[in-house]
């Protein structure tokens, strides 16, 4: 015969308040196990969000990202002339290049300055990045000293509001724009004229190349044969998977430290899982001694307590994960170590992580209530009705 499981429920509701202290030291678990999970693939997905399948990035070869890349005007010269670019009406080719620098600049909580990414685009950078639209102000104009800045960055940022000024380059940059895109990356930037922001930093020459492709499908022939020219000596991208790449570092360290961390806690809400359902065999011993002279068998009994302790921990884990939701309304900033700059980012949730967050706690409470469910199974008979 075996035991309902209405049995195993009824006798943790029984016990409330060792029930609900078990449960609520599982559910932080799992939320600190989700939140972490969450953090990285938050961090992701702005990345991923930054980039389109459209669009191909060229750097400079083996420098791994804009800031430490740069390309001559020869080389922007033989990139525009590729045949897969697509070209506006007037059969100009759709191709920016872009100035990539990190400057300092104070954070309105008075936290101090961390580098932020300053992105000198053209008339084309726009119109190849239809995620990006203005929300407030104007379009800087070309020849002055005028920057629009990304959502994000102008609520972290002294002077970065509309209307206010920043300074670097040796010069004062007046906002004059605001816009958003689609919460990626980009918001994290001060974008302005690539030909004002060249002579400012004293550069003469751009970091990357974006390129517009007729037929994204015509990427990997265009790659092959733009890294496979000597004149080049460049790296090509598609630039949502460039721009993926940029958070490895960063995502890699909070999973691993964040898993350590939820591993270490884990063994604490185990212990304390097993505790509650070794006393509750202790005070159960007559109950499980009549279960034994119904009939019940041995393995029943384990089942039995067993499911109790996985029910106990899947409790704590749906709390974890229903608090762990919340976050998703909450938007942090951290420094991507990869571009060594300032990247906002939200909480992100998916089901991947809900599923692996009740996995989880799942196996806490197996674990958990292993060894007392055994206990509770080899209890003899005759000891176990006598205990009162």
């Amino acid at each position: 015969m075996k035991i309902p499981l209405f049995y195993s429920y009824r006798n943790l509701l029984a016990r409330k308040l060792t029930t609900g202290l078990t449960v609520l030291g599982l559910g932080l678990v799992v939320f600190v196990f989700c939140a972490v999970l969450m953090m990285s693939h938050g961090i992701k997905k702005t990345m991923a969000a930054t980039g389109s399948d459209d669009n191909a990035i060229v750097i400079r070869k083996a420098s791994q990202n804009e800031m430490l890349s740069y390309i001559t005007r020869d080389q922007m010269g033989i990139l525009e002339a590729q045949p897969e670019i697509t070209r506006d009406p007037s059969g100009r080719p759709l191709v920016a290049g872009e100035l990539y620098v990190a400057v300092s600049l104070e954070k309105r909580n008075g936290s101090g300055a961390v580098n932020v990414v300053v992105r000198g685009v053209g008339s084309l950078s726009m119109a190849m990045r239809p995620s990006v639209k203005l929300v407030a102000g104007r379009m800087f104009t070309e020849g002055l000293s005028e920057v629009i800045v990304g959502k994000q960055a102008a609520e972290r940022f002294k002077g970065a509001e509309l209307g206010g000024s920043v300074h670097f380059g040796q010069r004062e940059w007046r906002v004059v724009g605001v816009f958003e895109a689609e919460r990626s990356a980009f918001e994290s930037e001060v974008w302005g004229d690539v030909n004002q922001l060249l002579p400012a930093f004293d550069r003469p020459v751009v970091s990357s190349l974006t390129m517009k492709l007729a037929d994204p499908s015509k990427f990997s022939e265009l790659k092959k044969r733009l890294e496979g020219d000597p004149r080049l000596a460049v790296d090509v991208k598609r630039e949502k998977e460039y721009y993926a790449d940029q958070s490895f570092t960063i995502t890699t360290f909070i999973t691993v430290l964040g898993l350590v961390i939820s591993i270490f806690f884990s063994f604490g809400a185990t212990i304390g899982a097993m505790i509650t359902m070794y006393a509750s065999v202790a005070n159960r011993s007559s109950e499980i001694g009549t279960l034994r002279a119904l009939g019940f068998q041995r393995r029943s009994i384990l089942g039995a307590f067993l499911a109790e302790s996985i029910l106990l921990s899947l409790s704590g884990g749906v709390i974890g994960v229903a608090a762990a939701s919340l976050l998703s309304l909450v938007t942090v900033s951290t420094t991507n170590w990869d571009t060594f700059s300032e990247l906002a980012f939200g909480f992100a949730l998916s089901t991947a992580i809900i599923g692996s967050a009740l996995v989880f706690s799942v196996l806490m409470g197996f674990f958990g209530g292993f060894l007392p469910a055994v206990r509770a199974a080899r209890m003899n008979i005759i000891n176990a009705l006598r205990a009162e």
